[in-house]
């Protein structure tokens, strides 16, 4: 593939990365939760710019493939994406609050991640779980597990 092909197909997986991170992110900004359509957007796209930056940095840089383990890539993000979302969370009394937002970012970047690499149809699938088990899991158990306030 020459150099405008690849560039080409970077852009295309980094507007995807923001279209699935936007697409989990509109039930948290529906909530007024802390992080919404554009924070879930950004963890997606800086998830699969690291990984897309991973896969190719080894090859600029040396001019020849040089073998590496992108898993390391990967494993950076989850830990970068687990410190936002620890900053999240908060114990108020008897309640926690922001555990189902931090669990969402640490998604968008599962599927940001997912994109970067090429496994585009896991990530929309991904997305759309992620959709059903905000929403729908979240009216299954208002209705049938417990009430809210």
């Amino acid at each position: 593939m020459d150099y405008n092909g690849i560039m080409m197909e970077i852009m295309i997986k980094l507007m995807l990365a923001v279209l699935l991170g936007a697409v989990i992110g509109v039930e948290r900004g529906y909530k007024s939760k802390p992080a919404g359509m554009k924070t879930h957007s950004l963890v997606a796209l800086g998830a699969a710019l690291f990984v897309i930056v991973g896969g190719y940095v080894f090859y600029d840089f040396t001019g020849t493939q040089v073998s590496f383990d992108p898993s390391r890539v990967i494993a950076a993000v989850v830990a970068g994406v687990g410190f936002i979302g620890g900053g999240l969370i908060i114990k108020r009394q008897f309640e926690v609050e922001g555990l189902t937002t931090a669990a969402g970012l640490w998604i968008a970047a599962a599927i940001g991640a997912s994109v970067g690499i090429g496994f585009y149809l896991p990530a929309i699938f991904t997305a759309l779980l992620t959709l059903l088990v905000f929403h729908g899991v979240g009216l299954f158990e208002d209705k049938f597990v417990r009430k809210r306030k």
